[in-house]
């Protein structure tokens, strides 16, 4: 698809398009999406995540990925942080150059003032599972957690977005939640399933004490083998694997996008 033949929000049948890309430590991915069904329109598109992830190389390789579709409409972005009033506030697992960057100017910028809608990553594929995958056919608090490098989280109740939640920092027993219970931590002890179990359910407990969700969404891309550890946990809450995987992303931030939720996050 070239520039010239920029693909329009809505289709002559009604069909409501987005654009969503998701920056991640190794990839940064975006596509059209229907925001009706939460499927993409055409494949993702992907490029290497620039090495050192700065501010400026990180906007231009959002800005290429945006190019290859032709899309000249607003969009979504996701990032791997804290965004308060679009000006990044964490930098736990990037680069520490993010920190106090108004990252929606940035975007925008590179992306010659297209209107840009920037929110956390978990956030956005919290968004994404709640309306459109593991928990569609559910109402109520939901908290999605991602297992990765870290820990992410998504709290939103009856399908509206508590942003910015960092459940991944919160103290468990003496220790940061992520320290204890990631899925890197896992990889990097050699830890069996039901070892690492033991404190992702420790971390479960914690959060239902404090805000006694109605379900767990286990995300990362350790939830592909959800059968495995899953069944495992401890806790009270029912917790099911993400459904979406790798769009999840994507999809949530064009669903961002669509509704500004930074704006009416305040």
């Amino acid at each position: 698809m070239s520039a010239t033949e920029s693909p329009a929000a809505t289709t002559g049948g009604g069909q409501r398009r987005g654009f969503g890309i998701d920056v991640g430590g190794s990839g940064v991915k975006g596509g059209i999406v229907d925001l009706d069904t939460g499927q993409l329109i055409g494949e993702r598109f992907k490029l290497e995540t620039p090495q050192p992830a700065t501010p400026d190389a990180v906007a231009q390789t959002v800005a290429a990925v945006v190019k290859e579709f032709g899309w000249t409409e607003k969009l979504g972005v996701t990032y791997p942080g804290v965004v308060d009033n679009g000006i990044v506030r964490t930098a736990a697992n990037v680069d520490k150059r993010w920190l106090g960057v108004n990252v929606r100017d940035a975007f925008a910028a590179a992306l010659d003032g297209q209107p840009v809608t920037v929110l956390n990553d978990a956030d956005a594929a919290g968004l994404a599972e709640e309306k459109f995958g593991a928990g569609r056919d559910n109402t109520g608090v939901i908290v999605l957690l991602t297992f990765g490098t870290g820990i992410g989280s998504a709290v939103i109740h009856n399908g509206v977005l508590l942003p910015n939640t960092e459940f991944g920092h919160i103290e468990v027993g003496g220790k940061e939640a992520e320290h204890r219970a990631a899925s890197s931590v896992k990889e990097r002890k050699d830890w069996s399933y039901e070892r690492w179990t033991q404190e992702v359910t420790k971390v479960l407990v914690a959060i239902e004490n404090a805000i006694w969700p109605d379900l767990f969404i286990a995300g990362g891309g350790i939830s592909r083998k959800a059968d495995k550890w899953v069944p495992l946990l401890k806790n009270r809450v029912p917790v099911v694997a993400a459904a979406l995987q790798n769009t999840a992303g994507i999809v949530g931030a064009a669903m961002a996008a669509d509704v500004d939720v930074t704006a009416t996050a305040k």
